[in-house]
């Protein structure tokens, strides 16, 4: 069958859905097996070939000449030599069968499984998009909300549902908000693929922040801890490969240009950067800020410290139901006890000052 405009068409829907020619066509090849199927009750017997220089679909069936048929794909030597007249018992007949012989209940399932096979094509290939972004950051809208979810186009004529819990307290819930997303997981399901994602998730941050600074991307600058209350507050440990360059400097930018895209995109929520050093005192110390620090007795083994303060500083440096020494813990990886000066004393803990700046 000689068929330009089909060829003509098969490259507009491969330019136009993203598809693979290969697997459009196999697609096309499994609905003319299974309108040949219809038309003359098996398909085994049956192959498909194109030829795209001569825009030309055929169809062939072979058939094993026999004395008695009793299977689909076999011929009788009287059959058989209607089209061959020298073939022999045991012999194979290749026919070529025409599609528009098929008739109408067979150009129809033909149809039918063309246009499921293209959905499942583009289901698949939008998986497989999304499947690479797995772990990444991506750009999302709000386009309907309720009292449970908010659901987000994710581009690609994809969509997925986020919990209002899940959403930050200081996110815009509102149609047409934009919000920059985290994807935890990418499953392929019997209704296509199905994209989890979250703002929640400690990553969000350390993904904006990478997407602001080149000396990340580079590997002049690494992030080495990152933890994280989210929608509150963030405390992230960067390290600088190249003495020649502030890591946390690289990270806030020029008076906080790359830092307050991260904030815009966190709507609100802070985030600490410090300075990752080798040296534990100097690390926890960093970790810790703001807070002023009078002494820290380090356990490299059991990679644990203990933190002197001035009691007037104890709560600032526990901060907010702990908030501040659980973070600079998470972020350091060093497990932080504070105790205030007078604590230190009665519990006989000797320490050596590390900063005589912090006396009044």
């Amino acid at each position: 069958m000689i068929s330009k405009q089909f060829f003509e068409a098969l490259d507009l829907v491969v330019a136009e859905r993203g598809l693979e020619k290969e697997k459009v066509l196999e697609v096309f090849e499994r609905g003319l097996l299974n309108a040949y199927k219809k038309a003359y009750t098996n398909n085994e017997n049956a192959r498909v070939e194109f030829n795209e220089e001569k825009n030309e679909i055929q169809i062939y069936a072979d058939y094993l000449v026999v004395e008695d048929p009793q299977e689909a794909d076999e011929i009788s030597l009287k059959d058989a030599r209607e089209d061959r007249k020298t073939i022999k018992i045991g012999e194979t007949l290749t026919r070529k069968i025409t599609p528009k012989d098929f008739g109408r209940i067979a150009a129809v399932s033909a149809k039918q499984i063309l246009t499921q096979g293209l959905k499942q094509l583009e289901r698949e290939k939008i998986y497989e998009i999304f499947k690479e972004r797995e772990n990444e950051m991506i750009n999302s809208e709000i386009i309907a909300i309720n009292k449970d979810f908010v659901t987000l186009d994710l581009g690609h004529n994809l969509e997925t549902s986020l919990p209002r819990k899940e959403l930050l307290k200081s996110d815009d819930a509102r149609i047409g908000s934009k919000l920059k997303v985290y994807i935890t997981k990418v499953d392929m399901t019997t209704k296509g693929p199905k994209v989890f994602v979250s703002r929640n998730d400690k990553n969000l941050v350390k993904r904006l922040i990478e997407q602001v600074t080149p000396e990340i991307n580079d590997g002049t600058v690494e992030i080495m801890g990152l933890a994280r209350d989210a929608g509150d507050r963030s405390k992230v440990a960067v390290y600088s490969h190249d003495s020649n360059v502030d890591p946390v400097g690289s990270v806030v930018g020029y008076k906080g240009s790359r830092i307050t895209e991260v904030l815009e995109a966190l709507q609100g929520e802070r985030v600490d950067i410090y300075e990752w050093d080798k040296d534990p005192i100097n690390l926890i110390r960093n970790a810790l800020e703001p807070a002023k620090i009078i002494a820290i007795n380090p356990n490299k083994k059991e990679k644990s410290a203990v933190v002197i303060v001035k009691d007037k500083d104890f709560t600032s440096a526990i901060g907010s139901k702990g908030q501040n020494v659980r973070l600079a813990a998470q972020s350091s990886g060093w497990k932080i006890d504070i105790k205030s000066m007078s604590d230190a004393k009665e519990m006989g803990i000797n320490y050596r000052r590390i900063d005589i700046d912090n006396e009044d």
